[in-house]
């Protein structure tokens, strides 16, 4: 039997003084204001999302926990489950974000910084709480030993992994870290390209589908939506198991409604 896809809005936040703000920018930078996070989740609840993720995009930069604030009420407001993603970096900073009501947490920069504490995450909350972000950009350098080589309009390329809010380069395969966070237990991988981020151009499918393909857990596409078609594209083109899109949902592009009734005309069963 066939899953269903699960169509996820992504709520960027960044704090300000009135404590948390929805903005969305272009491959991570030029970020511009689009609302109040709850009210989002609300109405994306209301449209029919499976689920949200909401991500501190500064957290990490910043050295600080995530908003805190913003998960309480937005745990009051909706009932479909919502990932937090910023800033998870200890144990106690996990426990904080599920105790103010996430479903799960999100691991980006310091899983790649201690792989360690993905397992032990793992081991203390259970995988169905632990999400791992990856965030990718292509690197022309295809010296490097042991990438996974991708070529396209005639120009090779391999995925560095990235952190700090895309901020810094690791020197890590995007597909062998994802093999690697699956040995280590995970139970999902949010992909994002970093590349893609924003300019509504289309996901990244190359590494969509290099990763897909690479490890047997559910990846959820992330980064560049910009049409119904670049959505259909992920899942049948890039083989993920969700796709997860911002700008097109904030600014009133597109409703959730109306991208899985675009999934169902194609034949790709989503949930109702």
């Amino acid at each position: 039997m066939i899953k269903e896809k699960r169509i996820i809005p992504c709520l960027d936040l960044l704090l300000d003084e009135k404590g948390g703000r929805v903005v969305k920018g272009i491959e991570f930078e030029e970020l511009r204001d689009a609302g109040d996070p709850v009210e989002f989740a609300k109405k994306y609840e209301a449209q029919g999302a499976d689920e949200l993720v909401f991500l501190d995009i500064t957290a990490s930069v910043q050295g600080r926990e995530t908003i805190l604030d913003v998960i309480k009420r937005a745990a009051a407001a909706i009932s479909i489950p919502f990932t937090i993603g910023g800033g998870i970096s200890t144990l106690e900073i996990a426990q904080k974000n599920l105790d103010a009501g996430a479903s799960k947490v999100s691991i980006n920069t310091a899983g790649v910084k201690n792989p360690a504490f993905i397992s032990k995450a793992i081991e203390e909350f259970g995988a169905d709480k632990i999400v791992i972000a990856i965030d990718c950009k292509r690197n022309p350098d295809i010296s490097v030993p042991g990438v996974n080589v991708f070529e396209e309009n005639g120009k090779k390329f391999w995925y560095e992994v990235v952190i700090m809010g895309g901020n810094e380069g690791t020197g890590m395969d995007t597909i062998e870290w994802a093999k690697k966070v699956e040995a280590l237990g995970a139970y999902e991988i949010l992909l994002t390209s970093k590349d893609r981020d924003g300019t509504q151009d289309g996901y990244d499918l190359p590494i969509t589908r290099g990763v897909a393909e690479a490890v047997s857990i559910p990846v959820i596409a992330s980064g560049g939506v910009g049409t119904l078609e670049h959505m259909v594209e992920g899942i049948t083109e890039g083989d993920a198991a969700a796709v997860l899109a911002a700008s097109v949902f904030h600014f009133d592009k597109y409703t959730v409604g109306q991208v899985k009734d675009e999934l169902r005309k194609r034949g790709i069963p989503v949930r109702n």
